[in-house]
């Protein structure tokens, strides 16, 4: 047993670590990304079979991953190393928590800058900002993305928030700032919800999201669920196996992943109902992708009563879900730095912002300045999600997946796990076969 993991901090009750699991799982992938592929992807077939993957993917995978970070009681590395030494498992599984703790870092560096972008636009919106037509919106939008010495200054901004909250501590900083934002963001979102339901058009919004046809189901549509559904919960980036870490024995991992899940889907759902009733009550296109948060809603805000007050909550909203989720993509590597190479939190968090802050002043760069530097096609920032999102998330989980399913012991797991008899059974066959199988399938189609 490591000398450093005797005296780690724990979350101060199983309350505290869901609200900091929804919280690493709650980022833009639920309040951006789910509205805008439910709009690009046809509405409510993608939403229920994202649904469907959540409850069949997503969480026997969470709990897997959750399960090796309090079983090894470390860093992923280490978590890793101590499971797989357990079980009579090679070190190279140890090569899985390093690949979680890498690819971390690297989405964080341009997840910074799409929060910085965030910030810009929160700002934009206390001032009063205002857009009267479509071309003016993208105008906005382009002259942020042409301006890398503006995104540089959000970049900064944003990623000095969420390392000042790391370098604080697991209890005093992590879990002290998730119990402040996450109740917050929860508060903003049914606000909006609300609102959307009388400002915007609910029914459309309802009927879009909820009204499944089967002939809307095809094969892009499912790979595209099930790869959202894998990734709006943060699995394959160390982050929920570093939070499990500090769980403590006596907390059900099965009840707390089954909040995680239900709270982070609630999210996405809402957030797509407060977003396209909007939409629909405007007549703008919800099959608008990525400019749907940053160019339609601005619009959206900009012709209807109590906008611009909305228009401050929403991007609070989003700015928050942000923050939460880029403080988790950061402490799994502190977390190593203080516990193998015996560095002080405050100096290894800091020395992580600045290796993170100068990859983002990159990413920044390659969207306006080195748009022509390109390997195979894909500028920096496309070229980081790619590797990321596309490669080492899901290899990740899927060697968790195989890990956990294959080369534990099943007592070991069980013990864990604390579930017995047919409900375990379930659970256990399912992460050894459908979850492993669903990962390979989408990872395949994402290399295409």
């Amino acid at each position: 047993m490591r000398q450093s993991i005797i005296s780690r901090s724990t979350w101060s009750n199983r309350w505290a670590f869901i609200l900091v699991t929804i919280g690493s799982s709650v980022g833009l992938g639920n309040i951006w990304k789910f509205p805008y592929m439910t709009g690009s992807q046809g509405g409510s077939a993608f939403v229920l079979i994202y649904l469907l993957s959540i409850l069949l993917i997503g969480l026997p995978l969470l709990i897997a991953e959750i399960l090796i970070g309090r079983r090894g009681g470390g860093n992923p590395v280490a978590a890793m190393l101590d499971t797989a030494e357990e079980s009579g498992g090679s070190a190279w599984w140890g090569l899985v928590g390093w690949a979680g703790m890498i690819g971390a870092l690297l989405i964080l560096s341009y997840y910074s800058v799409v929060a910085g972008w965030i910030v810009d636009y929160l700002c934009k919106a206390l001032t009063g900002f205002r857009v009267e037509t479509a071309e003016a919106a993208r105008s906005s939008f382009e002259a942020l993305m042409d301006n890398p010495l503006r995104m540089s200054l959000w970049h900064t901004v944003f990623l000095t928030m969420t390392v000042g909250v790391v370098a604080r501590g697991v209890v005093s900083g992590i879990e002290i700032a998730n119990k402040i934002m996450m109740p917050g963001l929860f508060l903003i979102l049914v606000l909006l919800t609300l609102w959307g339901w009388k400002a915007g058009d609910m029914s459309a919004a309802w009927h879009f999201m909820f009204d499944f046809r089967v002939g809307e189901v095809t094969p892009d549509v499912i790979l595209a669920a099930v790869g959202h559904a894998f990734f709006s919960l943060s699995l394959g980036m160390g982050a929920i196996m570093a939070y499990g870490s500090y769980l403590d024995k006596k907390s059900s991992i099965v009840h707390t992943s089954l909040w995680v899940v239900a709270a982070g889907t609630l999210v996405g759902l809402l957030a797509g109902l407060a977003i396209f009733s909007l939409t629909f009550r405007h007549g703008l296109e919800p099959t608008a992708g990525a400019g749907l948060i940053l160019q339609t809603l601005p619009l959206a805000f900009s012709h209807m009563p109590g906008g611009g007050v909305f228009s401050i909550l929403f991007f609070l909203l989003v700015l928050f879900a942000a923050w939460t989720s880029a403080i988790s993509l950061v402490e799994p590597f502190v977390a190593w730095l203080t516990e193998n190479q015996d560095i002080r939190r405050s100096v290894a968090a800091w020395g992580t912002w600045l290796a993170v802050w100068i990859l983002g002043l990159g990413v920044c760069l390659s969207l306006n300045r080195w748009a022509d530097y390109r390997l195979f096609g894909l500028n920096l920032f496309d070229g980081l999600d790619f590797l990321t999102s596309r490669i080492m998330m899901p290899l990740s989980g899927l060697a968790i997946a195989i890990f956990v399913g294959w080369v534990m012991r099943r007592a070991a797991v069980e013990e864990e796990i604390q579930l017995r008899g047919k409900a375990f059974s379930a659970w256990y066959h399912v992460l050894r076969t459908l979850v492993p199988l669903a990962i390979a399938l989408v990872f395949f189609h994402a290399l295409r």
